[in-house]
């Protein structure tokens, strides 16, 4: 028989037991409950994030990604001028609007600047080189912070990063924007058609959206919409940062604008990039019978008028024989305007942004850009430094009008849309007195301002007798296929032979085969390149000739070694790369 003590200690441990269960129980629940959330919150995290695209992604092992690897980057180019990188895992935090760099133990940040980083800039997010305003850079933190931030929302599309420059001005929409964001797509093999644009200048969508949606089948993001999707959003791979290659053009913050100094892109491929936008703004291609061509004037409602256009399109008809059509970007779509653009012989525009279609124009077409009183027409070339791109093939024309009485200007409009009467009075007496705006600099000269918002009665005739000077006859389209870019190779078996013909006379005899990749070609025009110079001298004589056997004795001395070079030139142009150097002993 058991004592009340033992069964009071029973019942004690059976009371403990019960008391256990029921906490177990309820710790499972709570536990349960946490996960549930847990799970919940992931699931929202997932569908938020396939809001922003129609990938799927898999938000547990892309957390895992990141708080384990963290962030890596892959950066090409050896300044901020020319760098582009790319990202695994960059972050963007809407709160701080400031990009992180999540650090673990098998993070890569090549190349590892150090603080250079900061001087001034890791790189440009804009194609506009070195602007302040266009730096990116990004904070570091490490990736156990994650514990402590709101759980980010991951893009599973690959994203190109960047800044539009003016997204209100043609102008620089396809130079500093399309253009550079099509051939920074075709150098990495993973920005194609499926990309996400990611712009972060800050700018709302502006009136040409349209034409940046045609460069990917996402919708582009704007930096204000990337709050809309959480507190901290992950790009899973993106590149930042615009090529450069392709802008032929500098604004004047340094210096005066102008060409830029070293222009890589030619007429080839801005012409393939104008045929590709033709194709996705469904603009057919025409080709017009020589009777059927025509002019285009491009007309303007707000400032910048041709005061006398019907005047002036009724001339234009009977001196070249040609019908005359307006287009106008207040009243029509872009895309019918490059319909038409892309059929003229002449393009006829007062300077300004739409002159950017002449890149539409066919091969042969004529651009006539026309100036204001005052404004110097080779201190603002934009539009004749496109058009005199090799491989455009375009005729540019400018024209001046320099009869002050043939100008309306605008004093009382406010500054930025030419207006001086903000100036004391006699700087606006200085500015109205002067016949040419002085060189300056970007961007807000407001004699510059002032002069280029003028509206303008164009003088007919010296238009008409500038275009019979520079044009001889009406224009013609030619219909010939672009010449060839393919440049030679090098020549082939270089040979010497040297003879002495008296103490102060000897001979020099240089021969060479053609390069190997000229029996394929169809090229109009061969010449070789031959360079000779004295050794131990710095300086060398060169000769252009049109044969593969030549022989010097002007200049050549007897026992003395000569360094010989040959090259292979294509249409005037297109140099092939030396040979290896020839000694060559008298």
């Amino acid at each position: 028989m058991r004592s009340p003590g033992c069964r009071m200690n029973v019942a004690a441990v059976l009371n403990g037991l019960l008391v256990s269960v029921v906490a177990a129980l309820l710790w499972k629940y709570v536990r349960l409950s946490e996960h549930a959330r847990q799970l919940e919150e992931e699931l929202h995290l997932t569908q938020t994030s396939q809001e922003v695209s129609q990938v799927r992604i898999d938000y547990h092992a892309a957390l895992l990604a990141l708080q384990e690897h963290g962030t890596r980057m892959v950066c090409t180019g050896k300044m901020h001028t020319d760098r582009i990188c790319r990202f695994d895992y960059l972050c963007y935090c809407s709160e701080a609007e400031e990009f992180v760099f999540f650090h673990s133990n098998v993070s890569v940040m090549l190349p590892n600047l150090g603080p250079r980083r900061f001087q001034p800039a890791l790189l440009d997010l804009s194609s506009v080189e070195d602007h302040n305003a266009q730096y990116f850079n990004f904070l570091e933190l490490p990736a156990a912070a994650l514990k402590f931030m709101p759980k980010p929302v991951f893009v599973p599309d690959v994203a190109l990063i960047l800044n539009r420059f003016n997204p209100d001005n043609l102008m620089h929409i396809f130079h500093d924007d399309l253009l550079p964001i099509f051939y920074t797509m075709q150098q990495y093999s993973d920005l194609n058609d499926e990309a996400r644009l990611v712009f972060m200048e800050g700018w709302a969508e502006g009136p040409y959206f349209d034409l940046y949606r045609l460069l990917s089948s996402k919708q582009p993001l704007l930096k204000e919409h990337l709050k809309n999707f959480g507190k901290l959003m992950c790009f899973t791979k993106s590149y930042v940062g615009l090529s450069k290659m392709t802008t032929w053009y500098q604004y004047g913050f340094v210096q005066p604008q102008g060409p830029k100094a070293n222009i890589l892109v030619s007429g080839n491929e801005i012409r393939q990039f104008a045929s590709t936008m033709k194709e996705r703004l469904n603009v057919t291609q025409e080709h017009h019978a020589e009777d059927n061509e025509y002019i285009v004037v491009f007309s303007r409602s707000v400032n910048r008028l041709i005061l006398n256009e019907p005047e002036l399109i009724l001339e234009l008809a009977q001196e070249f024989r040609m019908k005359v059509v307006t287009v106008s970007l207040d009243e029509q779509t872009f895309a019918s305007i490059v319909q038409v653009v892309s059929g003229a012989s002449m393009l006829v525009s007062m300077h300004g942004a739409q002159l950017v279609t002449a890149m539409f124009l066919p091969r042969g077409a004529t651009v006539v850009e026309l100036f204001p009183y005052a404004v110097k027409p080779d201190q603002y070339t934009p539009y004749k430094t496109l058009a005199s791109l090799p491989g455009m093939d375009l005729h540019y024309v400018a024209w001046r009008n320099h009869k002050e009485e043939n100008t309306v200007a605008h004093p009382d409009r406010p500054w930025e849309q030419g207006g001086i009467s903000h100036l004391d009075k006699d700087e606006q007496e200085r500015i109205l007195a002067s016949q040419e705006v002085p060189r300056h600099l970007c961007c807000r000269n407001p004699e510059w301002l002032f002069r280029i918002y003028q509206d303008t009665r164009v003088d007919i005739p010296s238009l008409i007798q500038l275009l019979r000077e520079n044009l001889k006859t009406r224009p013609v389209l030619r219909r010939n296929k672009p010449v060839s870019t393919v440049h030679p190779g090098r020549v082939r078996e270089p040979k010497c032979q040297t003879s002495v013909q008296a103490a102060n006379e000897a001979k020099l005899t240089v021969s060479w085969q053609m390069p190997w990749n000229l029996k394929y070609l169809k090229v109009r025009e061969v010449k070789y390149e031959v360079w000779i110079q004295e050794q131990g001298e710095n300086t060398y004589m060169p000769y252009i000739l049109p044969h593969q056997n030549y022989t010097f004795s002007e200049n050549i001395k007897p026992f003395t070694t000569y360094l010989v070079w040959v090259r292979c030139i294509f249409n005037k142009s297109l140099l092939g790369p030396f040979a290896d150097v020839l000694l060559c002993r008298t």
